[in-house]
This record gives C-alpha cells, sequence and structure tokens, in this order.
C-alpha cells in the first residue's frame, strides 16, 4: 500500500508550516505530499491566519525544496484557473520537480470562496471540467513541434503551441468523488486514479465497481486504475493521545473510527487492511496539525511497515 499525506492548508497554514511536513513526510518514507485546492474554510469558526496559500505556487516551491517524494493536489478546482493556464503551470511544476508531479481535478463545489474571492461559479461544472480534462490532456498530448486547437461549449483553443510539456512522459491524473454515472464515466476516460472518501465498506465497494464497469465499457482493463482512498487521521498510542489529536480534527472519536483513520495503529491497521481487499492500494491521511510531527512518525513506524 502507498502512503500520502494529505493537507487543508486553507485552515491555517503557512508556507514554511507546509514545507515542513512535506519534509518530514519525505524523510519518514511517505510516498506523497499532497495538499487542497481551496482559498477559503468551510466553517467560520475556525482560525485560518495567516490566510490562503495557492495550491500550485506552493507545489512549485515544495518541488525546490524536496527530493523525492511525489507533490500533488487532491483535488484542483477546474473553476480556479483556465485550462491553457493549468497546464502550463502542473507542466512548470513537474519540471521543477524533476518528474514528481500528479495533478487532481475536479469540478469545484465551494460557491462561498468563489464569491469572496471574485472568482466565477459556473451553474453547470461537469461541461467545464469534462473540457478541461479534455484540453489538459490534449495540450500534454500533442507532440512537440504540432498544434493543438480545441472548440467546446465552454472553452476555445486555436493553434495552440501545446507548451511547455510536463518532464514526466504521463503526469497522473486523479478524477475522483461519490457520483453513481459521471464521476466514473470521466475517471474512465482519463485518469490513472480513482479516489474517494472512506465510507462504509460496502459504499466503496460499489463505488470501485462502478469505476470498473465504466472502464470495461471503454475497453480499458480496470486493472490499470489505482484506487485511493483519503480519510481525516487521528491516531496514537494511548486513548488520550488520539482524543488530543481528534479534538485538532473537529471530529469526535467516534466518528473518526467510522468514516477516517482514528484510533490506535492496531484499529487503523485494520482498516486498512478491510481497504485492501477491495482492491485500494493508495491512502491519503488527511492531518489537521501541521506542528504534530511526532503523529507522522507514530504512523510510519506502527503502521506503514505493516502493509509498505
Amino acid at each position: 500500500m502507498d502512503f500520502r499525506i494529505f493537507t487543508e492548508p486553507q485552515y491555517g497554514a503557512s508556507y514554511e508550516d507546509q514545507l515542513q511536513l512535506a519534509l518530514t513526510a519525505e524523510r519518514l518514507g511517505f510516498g506523497g505530499y499532497f495538499r487542497s485546492d481551496h482559498y477559503s474554510t468551510m466553517s467560520k469558526h475556525r482560525d485560518a491566519l495567516p490566510g490562503p496559500t495557492d495550491s500550485w505556487v506552493t507545489l512549485a516551491g515544495l518541488a525546490r525544496e524536496t527530493s523525492t517524494i511525489r507533490l500533488g493536489t487532491l483535488v484542483s478546482s477546474a473553476t480556479f484557473r483556465l485550462p491553457g493556464i493549468l497546464a502550463i503551470e502542473v507542466a512548470q511544476v513537474d519540471a521543477m520537480s524533476g518528474g514528481r508531479v500528479e495533478l487532481g481535478l475536479g469540478t469545484g463545489w465551494f460557491e462561498a470562496e468563489h464569491r469572496q474571492y471574485g472568482i466565477p461559479f459556473p451553474g453547470k461544472r461537469f461541461g467545464p471540467f469534462e473540457e478541461q480534462l479534455e484540453i489538459v490532456t490534449g495540450l500534454w498530448g500533442t507532440p512537440v513541434g504540432e498544434r493543438f486547437s480545441y472548440a467546446g461549449e465552454h472553452y476555445t483553443l486555436e493553434d495552440s503551441p501545446a507548451l511547455p510539456k510536463p518532464t514526466q512522459q504521463h503526469v497522473p491524473l486523479i478524477v475522483g468523488g461519490a457520483g453513481a454515472k459521471k464521476t466514473p464515466a470521466l475517471a474512465a476516460r482519463f485518469a490513472d486514479e480513482f479516489n474517494s472518501w472512506r465510507a462504509e465498506p460496502e459504499v466503496t465497494r460499489e463505488r470501485i465497481a462502478r469505476v470498473r464497469e465504466a472502464c470495461e465499457a471503454l475497453g480499458r482493463d480496470p486493472e490499470s486504475m489505482v484506487f485511493s482512498i483519503a480519510g481525516t487521521t487521528a491516531v496514537g498510542p494511548t486513548e488520550a493521545e488520539f482524543a488530543r489529536r481528534a479534538d485538532v480534527t473537529g471530529q469526535s472519536t467516534s466518528d473518526l473510527r467510522a468514516s477516517g483513520f482514528g484510533g490506535s495503529a492496531s484499529e487503523v491497521l485494520d482498516v486498512l487492511g478491510g481497504l485492501q481487499e477491495l482492491g485500494v492500494s493508495r491512502v491519503y491521511l488527511q492531518v489537521h496539525d501541521f506542528a504534530d510531527h511526532e503523529q507522522l512518525e507514530y504512523i510510519a513506524s506502527e503502521i506503514l511497515p505493516a502493509l509498505q
């Protein structure tokens, strides 16, 4: 199993906070450092100082200051950037990292942050999202020296040089969600990885089955898809330590045990073993406290060796 750290900097984290956590994750052997792409918090009761940090600006900095860890978004909002600009940004950060970037892309959903920062929020989001996937992959896939044009309902590109190219021959794309039809179909067409939030085993089984069926309908081998799960994480060697970390997340210990990765190492290992049986091979551990590097140390010593 591949374990990645997933963060939500909009709840209060400077670039330096993110850098130190990413460096710790890299040192401890986690496979990736991923962050959300949000400019506002979802709760007015959370202290969000020093304010938002842009995901791709942050990842560009991390690309130059880390060495081996994979870097990416879970997930970037298609409403935040024009697709041509996004393709350039990701390709540039990929070059800055030496080919360690992955792009998670979603429709965008949090309308309030769009109003707060003057970002247009479209009435229909799946159409622009699908076109962004077509354009980004089209730009990267156009051979050097050739041109790329695209005429869609939402975006038009004319005679683009389709540059720069990523350093990687293929930048992994992540698509995720709980949708029953559109999301599995788009994942099957474009994604290397399908991601969803931790849920009851039967729900996870159904989500994976829908994506596998969508792959088969396109003539794609379902085994070529990576299935991953993300979940809020609070773990510790004692119940008191677990409860303290759970409090930072704003969730109860019972909720974390039921819908996240919470409790002792043995409890979390039981959950992970069940996910592995369902076909999940990658896990994003969402941590909230950027200063709590001891939690990463505990996970790296007590959980990772059992499943890596």
